[in-house]
């Protein structure tokens, strides 16, 4: 199917809006738990879980308006869903940055960050099996748990609404970092109503494996949410002009792979697990964005241990 103009400006859109959103709050599950764990804070946390009721909650209108009529596959929790929550997990701990964080630091100018998508692609290229679907959920935006949803997103809905009123800039108001996870909220499920479920990261595993009919125009928003992340770095002032380290780029290559291969397994990686597999109740997503967070906590732990043992040796 070929998308028409107003479709293929819709999605690029969104896509670009997405990336400037990214980068603008710093979005990234790395990032939220090591603010948890050192700063005792839970502000990114929060805003990635409001984020997702967003969606839920744009989904259930969309849906109850006619807008929308989708039914996200189901796959099986098993041992090889775990396996790939880890694999998320480390990778990401190896990254310094989930695939969100990842865009953000692209948009913030750091260069070697480019090869986290690259390695994320050969991590999808490589032999694995992927899970075959159970059958299909509950259909996007529908059912008792979507009206749960909807009920918590309208309180937010209002909240939100009554800051925006009482503050002084409404555009200081909405890229404040924290709010600015609601603006990806909101293009995201503008990319569903113009193309389909979709994340930079599917389409990268779909070029790999060479399995989507709407490769070209996924393609394309995935360039489209760079460019929007470099905008917003750019507008920010955050762009560096320094040429990126060999090791960092081996490093962010190898968090890359790591998280393609645990995409693969899952499957999908934390930008359509959270923003979509959560909302839509799946249980294997449910799952998998679990064991990615222990994984990344337990990494994050190990590593500190590592550090004050080999300080207090020395």
């Amino acid at each position: 199917m070929i998308p028409t103009i107003a479709v293929l400006v819709i999605a690029l859109l969104s896509a670009a809006l997405m990336g400037l959103a990214i980068q603008r709050g710093a979005t990234c599950l790395v990032a939220a738990i090591d603010e948890l764990l050192n700063h005792r804070r839970a502000g990114r946390a929060l805003a990635l879980a409001e984020a997702a009721v967003w969606v839920g909650g744009l989904a259930f209108l969309a849906t109850a308006a006619g807008w929308l009529n989708m039914t996200p596959a189901a796959y099986p929790v098993s041992p090889v869903t775990i396996a790939g929550g880890v694999l998320l997990g480390i990778g990401a701990w190896v990254n310094r940055a989930c695939v969100f964080g990842a865009v953000a630091r692209i948009g913030s100018g750091e260069w070697a960050y480019l090869a986290t998508p690259f390695g994320f692609f050969l991590g999808c290229a490589l032999p694995i099996s992927v899970a075959a679907p159970t059958g299909a959920a509950t259909q996007l935006g529908a059912g008792r748990g979507s009206a749960a949803i909807a009920s918590l997103f309208f309180l937010l809905l209002i909240w939100r609404l009554a800051g925006a009123i009482r503050a002084p800039h409404l555009g200081q108001f909405l890229w404040h970092p924290h709010r600015a996870t609601l603006v990806i909220a909101v293009a995201f499920v503008a990319t569903l109503l113009s193309a389909g479920a979709w994340a930079y990261t599917d389409a990268l595993a779909a070029l790999a494996q060479s399995m989507d009919a709407m490769l070209p125009l996924r393609l394309a928003m995935a360039a489209a949410l760079l460019s929007g992340a470099i905008a917003g770095g750019a507008i920010a002032g955050r762009l560096s002009h320094g040429r990126p380290r060999a090791a960092t780029m081996l490093r962010c290559g190898v968090g890359g792979a790591l998280m393609g291969m645990g995409s693969m397994l899952v499957p999908g990686s934390n930008d359509g697990l959270i923003l979509l597999g959560l909302p839509a109740r799946l249980a294997y997503a449910w799952a998998a964005v679990a064991v990615m967070t222990l994984s990344i906590i337990i990494a994050m732990r190990l590593s500190a241990v590592t550090s004050v043992a080999g300080a207090t040796n020395r």
